[in-house]
């Protein structure tokens, strides 16, 4: 008689893409799951022989793959992707102007939702977001507004690396705080920010079990190609020093949103802010001194192959791979022009890097596919749990349905995972040995109810902030080659 190992998942018969060392692709495949762990990944009828499961799902025609993890995007900019999009400087300056005076606690506890619900959807497991951005206004006046966005994402059940620091200077910076008695505008210093930093670091950095986990950042000082920030070089450099003992101190991940051209030699040489526990986004028109300091120090690199800057200049993502630093993609979402789609990410991080060179072998699919999941799990140190299928790793897991007209016929699935698949073929999304979503419906929250509480929340901050004119399409929509 067989002696079975009791567990209480069994996902069986899939096309199972591991991104385990071995990188194995298994055509009739099964994940034994236990708790919040893998115990087993093998085919379907040696699993089967050897695990009695409380629960098995039948995988068939499905792709079983490791969460996918968004390296790079912002909180708050969910709320705001279907604004100015004609207009990005008038975008920009709506996120300031709402993240500093017009946001309540309501707006971040909402978008977030909105957000994790849009990255459950399309199979995100993981992501990072700024709290903050529009050329790096963070809200940090207050340690309330992290811990609401941390609150949605604990509810919605995924995970996310939330980064906190300074606004760019100068400062004191002000602050609107809204409440049911009224409202009131304070002044923040880089001090007060720094205080609500570590306020957060101390309330919210492992919660729900190590879902939530904090990062810090801090804006990025390139005066070669901004040079209005030269003169607050000092400031720079204070923060600096603070903010990387601070991440030293504390074991924290560090990340800064929008390097180029000299600006990570710098930040390595004359900052400090550049280690093994560093991913820094964009990087585009790197210099050899830039991917020197990578390699000298372990920083990873985010790619967001679909951003702005990513229009302005290249991240050379092939060359920093054959030199031997992690490159992650991250969405850089949400924008006016994207979203949190993962795989739309990978086909455009393809794309992009081929025309580039016109060589249609740049970036095979696998390496892209690896960016999404065990490289990204690389860049933000959590490779030894999330990342690929593999006995002993958190069983973040998701399928997606290969069984469609435009992902047929069924051969190759890694080809039509990363070519062809999109956000809406995941069928299936389980964190940490939960199902959050299957077949297609969220079991978490309350989808309908969120999306409502969003139209709601987002017509009062539009309302507050005096922005209602961004919601008009421009003059020049139509008929022209240029806005």
């Amino acid at each position: 008689m067989n002696e079975y190992e009791n567990v209480d998942v069994l996902i069986a018969h899939g096309s199972v893409i591991t991104m385990d060392p071995s990188r194995r692709v298994i055509d009739d495949g099964a994940v034994a799951v236990k708790g919040e762990r893998i115990v087993a990944v093998g085919e379907t009828n040696e699993l089967a022989r050897r695990y009695r499961a409380a629960r098995v799902i039948d995988a068939r025609r499905k792709a079983v793959l490791p969460g996918l993890i968004d390296a790079h995007a912002h909180a708050g900019h969910a709320m705001l992707k279907t604004i100015g999009g004609a207009d990005g400087d008038a975008w920009t300056a709506a996120c300031e102007a709402i993240y500093t005076r017009a946001s309540d606690e309501a707006f971040w506890e909402t978008e977030s939702h909105l957000a994790a619900l849009e990255r459950l959807k399309a199979g995100v497991t993981t992501g990072v977001s700024l709290l903050g951005g529009g050329d790096s206004i963070m809200r940090v006046d207050d340690a309330v507004y992290a811990r609401r966005h941390c609150d949605a994402v604990v509810r919605t059940g995924t995970r996310s690396i939330v980064a906190v620091g300074s606004s760019r200077p100068p400062a004191p910076r002000a602050y609107t705080r809204h409440a049911a008695g009224g409202s009131e505008t304070r002044e923040i210093s880089f001090d007060r920010m720094f205080e609500v930093c570590r306020d957060i670091v101390d309330a919210c950095h492992g919660d729900a079990d190590g879902r939530i986990r904090i990062a810090l950042t801090l804006p990025v000082y390139a005066p070669d190609h901004y040079p209005d920030v030269a003169r607050y070089e000092r400031d720079f450099r204070r923060e600096a020093a603070r903010y990387a003992a601070f991440a030293r101190e504390r074991g924290l991940g560090f990340t800064q949103d929008g390097h180029r051209a000299g600006s990570l030699d710098f930040a390595h040489r004359e900052l400090g802010l550049l280690s093994a526990q560093s991913f820094m986004s964009h990087a585009i028109d790197l210099t050899q001194a830039d991917i020197a300091a990578c390699v000298e120090t372990g920083a990873s690199i985010v790619h967001n192959p679909s951003a702005i800057m990513s229009i302005i200049g290249r991240c050379p993502v092939p060359e920093l791979i054959d030199a031997g630093v992690t490159v992650a993609i991250g969405s850089d979402g949400a924008a006016p022009d994207r979203g949190y789609d993962m795989f739309r990410h990978m086909w455009q991080c393809m794309h992009y890097h081929r025309r580039h060179f016109r060589d249609p072998d740049v970036l095979p699919h696998g390496k892209v596919l690896e960016m999404v999941t065990i490289d990204a799990a690389r860049a933000l140190s959590l490779d030894s749990e999330l990342g690929s299928l593999e006995a002993g790793k958190q069983a973040d897991i998701i399928l997606v349905d290969l069984f469609k007209p435009h992902l047929m016929p069924m051969h190759m699935p890694v080809y039509r995972v990363t070519c062809f698949a999109n956000a809406g073929d995941v069928c299936m999304t389980m964190v940490g040995g939960k199902i959050l979503m299957e077949d297609y419906r969220v079991l978490s929250v309350d989808e309908d109810a969120i999306l409502e509480r969003v139209s709601e929340v987002a017509e009062h901050t539009f309302e507050r902030a005096g922005l209602r004119h961004l919601l008009d399409a421009p003059p020049t929509l139509w008929g022209r080659s240029h806005y």
